[in-house]
C-alpha cells in the first residue's frame, strides 16, 4: 500500500513514520513539511536512520502523488483545504487534525476561529473511534481522526452511557495530558523550567475538545448529555490520564458491564477490579487501559482511563483506522508492549 503523509515535522509525524517504517506491507512514497522542505527525515528525527530514507517534500508538490491513502498530521485549518482535491481522485485521507471531527460547522467555526473551507465534506467523514464506528470506517473515503483527550474520555464514558444506567447531564471528566500535547511548537509555558515539577489546570472555561466530546457522547446516549471536562498540563513528556465521574441511577455490576462492552477490543484493556492504571503502562503503545470502581459502594461510578496520547491519541489510532479503511487487519503494527521504565 503507498501512503503519504502531508505535516510530517511534528510529533505525530514522526510516530506515524516510527510505526509504518518498519512494516513490509506499506510504502511511504512522501511526506511533507514547508518548513522543512529539502531536508532528509532522518537529519531531523535521528531516531529514523536507517528507517526512513526520504526528504521532506514541499506539499504543493504533492499533491499528484500516487498514494492510496494520505495522512494530515497538520495543524487546523489546513486540511479542509487541501484534502478534497485528494479525495475528489478517490484517495482516502485520514485526518489527524480537528477540521472534520464536529459535524455542526458553526460550533467548529466558533471553537477554532476561522471559516471552514469544505462545509461539504464534513457530513461525509466518519468519525474515527473505531470502538464506536469500526463498520462505517471500513468503507469510509475521509476519516476524522478523534483528539486525545476525546479518546480517553469516551472510551471511559462507553459502556455507561450505551447501557443507559448514569445521569448524563451530571458527567465530568478530570483529564491530564503530558506536554506532547501541546505540539512541537516552541512556547515558554512547555519550557523545561517552565513545565517541570509542576502541576496546573487550563481551559476551565472552555476547551476546544469540549464539543467534540460531547458531540461523541451524545452518539453514545438516547438522551442530552452535558459534561464538565477540565483539562491539566502534567510535567511528562507523553500520556493522558482522565478520571471520569458519572452519578448511577441503577444498580449494576461495573466490572462485569466493562468486561463484557470491551472483551473483543484489542486495543482497550479493562483492568482487574480495584486496579490503578498508571501511563507509563501504555507508553508508546495504541491501549487505552480502563479500570472503573464504585467508591464505598455509593451512586458514583469512577472510571480511570489511561492511554498514550500520540499512539491511541493520535497516529497509531490513525493507523488503526488506516487498516481498517485498506482492509488490512486492524491490529497489523499495533501490537508491541509498552516502553518500560
Amino acid at each position: 500500500m503507498r501512503i503519504g503523509i502531508i505535516g510530517g515535522s511534528g510529533y505525530t509525524g514522526v510516530e506515524l513514520l516510527r510505526l509504518l517504517s518498519v512494516r513490509d506491507d506499506i510504502d511511504i512514497v512522501f511526506i511533507s513539511s514547508r518548513a522543512q522542505a529539502g531536508t532528509r527525515v532522518d537529519a531531523l528525527f535521528p531516531s529514523l536512520r536507517g528507517h526512513v530514507d526520504l526528504l521532506f517534500s514541499d506539499p504543493d508538490d504533492v499533491t499528484d502523488a500516487d498514494c492510496d491513502l494520505v495522512f494530515f498530521a497538520t495543524p487546523n485549518g489546513t486540511a479542509m483545504k487541501q484534502a478534497p482535491a485528494l479525495l475528489e481522485k478517490g484517495i482516502r485521507v485520514v485526518d489527524l487534525s480537528a477540521d472534520f471531527r464536529l459535524k455542526d460547522v458553526p460550533v467548529w467555526e466558533q471553537w477554532y476561529g476561522m471559516q471552514h473551507a469544505s462545509a461539504e465534506w464534513v457530513e461525509r467523514a466518519v468519525y474515527g473511534l473505531p470502538e464506536m464506528n469500526r463498520d462505517s470506517i471500513r468503507d469510509a473515503l475521509l476519516v476524522a481522526n478523534p483528539g486525545c483527550y476525546p479518546t480517553t474520555v469516551q472510551l471511559g464514558f462507553l459502556p455507561l452511557l450505551e447501557a443507559g444506567i448514569v445521569d448524563t447531564e451530571t458527567l465530568i471528566a478530570d483529564a491530564k495530558s503530558g506536554i506532547t500535547g501541546a505540539g512541537r511548537g516552541a512556547s515558554v509555558p512547555n519550557l523545561l523550567a517552565e513545565s517541570a515539577d509542576s502541576f496546573r489546570a487550563y481551559g476551565v472555561a472552555g476547551h476546544r475538545h469540549l464539543p467534540e466530546i460531547e458531540q461523541g457522547l451524545a452518539a453514545m446516549s438516547p438522551g442530552p448529555v452535558s459534561l464538565t471536562f477540565t483539562p491539566h498540563l502534567l510535567p511528562i513528556i507523553r500520556g493522558i490520564h482522565a478520571t471520569l465521574y458519572a452519578r448511577l441511577t441503577q444498580k449494576v455490576d461495573l466490572q462485569a458491564l466493562f468486561e463484557e462492552r470491551f472483551g473483543d477490543e484489542p486495543f482497550v484493556d479493562v483492568m482487574p477490579a480495584g486496579a490503578h492504571p498508571e501511563t507509563r503502562s501504555v507508553r508508546g503503545t495504541n491501549m487505552c487501559r480502563l479500570a472503573v470502581h464504585q467508591p464505598q459502594g455509593r451512586d458514583t461510578a469512577v472510571v480511570l482511563a489511561v492511554e498514550d496520547n500520540l499512539v491511541k491519541g493520535a497516529a497509531g489510532q490513525a493507523i488503526q483506522n488506516m487498516n481498517l479503511m485498506l482492509g488490512l487487519p486492524e491490529t497489523r503494527g499495533l501490537q508491541q508492549p509498552a516502553l518500560m521504565p
